[in-house]
């Protein structure tokens, strides 16, 4: 009856590693994300919109869209990712050999 279960459970182990553990990493990476928004940095919504974030609300935020500086509200969670804090990063990583 064990010796049946042993497969199952070696399975079970190896999908958690290989694909439960790293989501949860990469969720746990994207609330750190969506926590350290502030004005002026620049994003990338889930939907290809590009803009400077103007205005933070608890969960919304105000996006001026270039190029006629429309003001436009998106929630946090369709945040995809932060194009300010990235260029900052490569350039300090590249300055170092």
């Amino acid at each position: 009856m064990l010796a049946g279960a042993v497969p199952f459970i070696f399975l079970f182990g190896i999908l958690y590693f290989v694909m439960i553990l790293p989501q949860q990493r990469k969720q746990k990476k994207w609330q750190a994300m969506l926590e350290s928004l502030k004005t002026g940095d620049k994003v990338v919504t889930s939907g290809g919109l590009r803009g400077t974030i103007v205005a933070l609300k608890d969960d919304s935020l105000h996006l001026r869209v270039p190029p006629d500086n429309l003001r436009v509200e998106v929630t946090k969670a369709s945040i995809t990712q932060v194009t300010t804090a990235k260029k900052r990063q490569n350039l300090s990583s590249s300055a170092i050999p």
